[in-house]
């Protein structure tokens, strides 16, 4: 885009804030220019081939790939998976901490800030010269915008690409204001961002105590007694070993497939894909509805434990859940176990100590399969009803705690969204 357009683009736009810090109110109207006149991209490097400079040696110099950034925390990476040689070094675009390297590939258009020193491979490009313009914190907060992720889908052909070139990036085009009123935006969306990262931290910690929880309350593979039990039940001697099928009754769900779903439909419904992605070892608020006939379909009974049939990976389909309310429509593909155990007991049970042994009774290569006869063959321990019960609420207890802290980190990014609509100036895509 030449500078002229830019110009007249200027012109016709009104590039100021809705929410503006008192002090910068006078100052007039944000300048918008081109990426190309402040920044410079140096492009990644890579030895080849790599796996010749892969190195286990901690000595070895951090290799950052594009799949650490799932491990990124506020736009920040802290850690890699990986390290290559110092030869392999040499033959590599070195990047230091406290740098900017932008994505162009996979999670393409994405800016990081380094937490670390290291080294970067061609899907990366490194931000520089831009001191002069910028506050480091208000860039990255900027580049990560929506307003700056839609410009690189509209300036790349067919608006979706997994790459992106020098060229999209440098045609984009910045916000730009005072170097004071930058820090003071920046200082605002830092602390913003560091609560959510304690908030995260929190929620870490909470499912960490959890997963040692249950590693603790459920005899693990060859034990008949767990390693922590309640005072009230250390005298009950051994949990009793029985197969499954010979205490549950298993049966399977029928068909409700995503064109069925409605979102004002008059019956709840879960489907198996839902296990992985939205429910826990409890299901009380169902998130589905659907309005086929409850005739033609298969409904819950409270205390119902279900678990996929199929699935893309045996970890994935060794999931269960406990359906709290009965009429619940359960889709096909599930598996359907009906007992007179505590069913969010089952649950916890399974998704701890037989959630690998499930994994391996599952059956395929692109879609694995599970069936309710290799179910029926599991061997579980039980404790009294008593056991179950005191277990199950100190557990759920737990995940409710789990549950208050992903909603607090949820409300912490929308509001973050929010306030970021509003420092940066609205454009029409």
């Amino acid at each position: 885009m030449s500078d002229s357009l830019i110009d007249s683009v200027e012109t016709k736009l009104k590039l100021v804030p809705e929410l503006r810090f008192p002090e910068f109110e006078k100052d007039g109207e944000w300048e918008l220019k081109l990426f190309s006149k402040f920044i410079k991209l140096d492009r990644g490097s890579s030895p080849r081939p790599i796996q010749e400079y892969l190195t286990q040696d901690e000595s070895g110099v951090n290799w950052i790939k594009i799949g650490d950034t799932k491990n990124a925390i506020n736009s920040t990476i802290y850690q890699v998976e990986e390290r290559i040689t110092s030869k392999g070094a040499q033959k590599s675009r070195r990047v230091e901490k406290g740098e900017l390297i932008l994505a162009n590939s996979m999670s393409f258009g994405k800016t990081y800030e380094l937490a670390i020193e290291g080294c970067i491979y061609d899907g990366w490009f490194v931000l520089r010269k831009y001191e002069k313009h910028f506050i480091k914190q208000f860039l990255l907060q900027m580049l990560n915008s929506n307003y700056m992720q839609n410009q690189y889908k509209r300036l790349s052909a067919g608006g979706i690409v997994q790459n992106i070139s020098s060229d999209i990036v440098y045609n984009s085009q910045l916000f730009h204001t005072s170097i004071s009123e930058q820090q003071k935006i920046a200082s605002c969306l830092s602390s913003l961002d560091e609560l959510i990262t304690a908030n995260r931290e929190k929620l870490e910690a909470l499912q960490a105590h959890k997963k040692g929880l249950m590693q603790n309350l459920f005899p693990q593979e060859g034990q008949t007694v767990p390693n922590y039990r309640f005072s009230e039940f250390e005298n009950d001697g051994e949990w009793e070993e029985v197969e499954l099928g010979k205490i549950a009754k298993f049966s399977k769900g029928k068909g409700i497939s995503k064109s069925d779903i409605s979102l004002n439909g008059a019956l709840p419904c879960i489907r198996y894909g839902e296990l992985y992605t939205h429910y826990r070892e409890t299901i009380l608020e169902i998130k589905s509805s659907t309005n086929l006939d409850p005739k033609d379909l298969v409904l819950s009974e409270a205390n119902d434990v279900i678990i996929p049939s199929s699935g893309e990976t045996p970890i994935d389909i060794a999931t269960a859940s406990c359906v709290l309310k009965s009429g619940v429509a359960l889709g096909g593909d599930l598996n359907i176990i009906k007992s007179e155990l505590n069913g969010i007991f089952l649950s916890y049970y399974l998704n701890n100590v037989k959630k690998q042994e499930i994994a391996q009774m599952a059956q395929g290569i692109s879609v694995v399969h599970l069936y309710s006869n290799q179910l029926k063959a599991l061997k579980i321990n039980i404790p009294s009803d008593g056991e179950q019960l005191k277990i199950t609420k100190c557990l759920s207890d737990l995940d409710e705690l789990i549950t208050i802290q992903v909603e607090k980190i949820e409300q912490l990014q929308n509001h973050k969204k929010g306030l970021m609509q509003g420092l940066f100036p609205k454009i029409e895509d």
